[in-house]
């Protein structure tokens, strides 16, 4: 039997029971806003919401290739903070927008390489190998910036990247759509991405049909770093500076959650990446709803535990059953 042509879930399908949960949370959010925060579906918050949600949804991107191969990169934060500040250091300090922008690329793909290094090469536990590079790299982000923000970055590359150039919609919306589209494409219907699966479902047998294991975990991760790289650039450029404080430890709570209740399986070889931005959009709504409610952030963070766990239960219901 050849792995190579095990093809993922169908684009469409009945909804499982994962979906119509995330549905009936999606439109409980919706309708508690519109009781309490009828202003939030002005357009120019709407594209505010978007503009947060293509940010999330990135780093979700990224997780969902590598959560798909069955690991795990909780380094995305700390990641994205590290890029942003190489890369503004060396922009302010010469005022060239380009190099510094493949800096921060370098630099996420650097990092990416050295947790599928660790977790492909030398079979070290994911969850343990990107814990460790989050703390190495948050560290290493604080002591170069010295806890201070990084600004008076160059117009040019500002304007550049956090330009609105289609009816208000900003240049990262659509570059994360596009960029979505063309990933979910190729875990679809690509040999890679089907590679991909086939190492989340079950990695023996991949490799009794000869699927080049190490090199698709590896892969997993230099492109989740690569996911880290870009929102380096597109979040420096939204604020016009840089810090270490972009990789605090609740963007990873919102990353996981967003795959998870996007249908993301933590066991592997399942999940979409359609789901995961449905789920960045989901968190992002969620957190700016319980912020107009009133709701204290350290609660709101005790709501998106209690939705993982949920999900994560939903999840593991499903796994026992295959």
């Amino acid at each position: 039997m050849a792995v190579t042509q095990i093809a993922p879930a169908p684009l469409f399908a009945w909804p499982s029971r994962q979906r119509v949960v995330s549905a009936v949370l999606m439109i409980a959010t919706l309708v508690a806003i519109g009781v309490y925060a009828p202003n939030f579906f002005r357009y120019h918050n709407i594209i505010n919401v978007l503009l947060q949600v293509s940010l999330l949804g990135l780093l979700a991107i990224g997780m969902t290739v590598v959560m798909i191969v069955g690991g795990i990169d909780l380094s995305l934060p700390a990641n994205t903070a590290m890029g942003a500040v190489l890369g503004a250091l060396y922009m302010k300090a010469t005022g060239d927008w380009a190099v510094g922008a493949l800096i921060m690329i370098a630099a996420g793909l650097l990092i990416g390489l050295v947790n599928g290094f660790a977790v492909a090469r030398l079979k070290m536990i994911p969850f343990v190998v990107t814990l460790a590079t989050m703390t190495v790299v948050s560290g290493a982000s604080v002591w170069v910036t010295n806890s201070l923000s990084i600004s008076q970055l160059p117009d040019t590359f500002i304007d550049f990247f956090d330009a609105r150039p289609l009816l208000g919609v900003p240049v990262t919306v659509l570059v994360v759509a596009v960029l979505a589209g063309l990933v979910a494409m190729l875990m679809r219907s690509s040999v890679a991405g089907r590679w991909a699966y086939a190492v989340g479902i079950n990695d023996r047998a991949a490799r009794v049909a000869r699927i080049p294991i190490g090199r698709v975990i590896l892969a997993s991760y230099v492109f989740s770093g690569l996911m880290a790289g870009l929102t380096a650039i597109l979040l420096t450029a939204r604020l016009g500076s840089a810090s270490a404080n972009m990789g605090n430890d609740g963007v990873v709570l919102d990353i996981v959650s967003a795959c998870v209740v996007g249908g993301v399986s933590i066991y592997g070889g399942s999940g979409r990446v359609p789901g995961a931005l449905f789920g960045a959009l989901l968190i992002t709504i969620l957190s700016n709803a319980m912020n107009l409610i009133g709701v204290s952030y350290y609660l709101s963070l005790i709501v998106k535990g209690a939705v993982i766990i949920a999900f994560v239960a939903i999840d593991g219901r499903k796994e026992t059953k295959r």
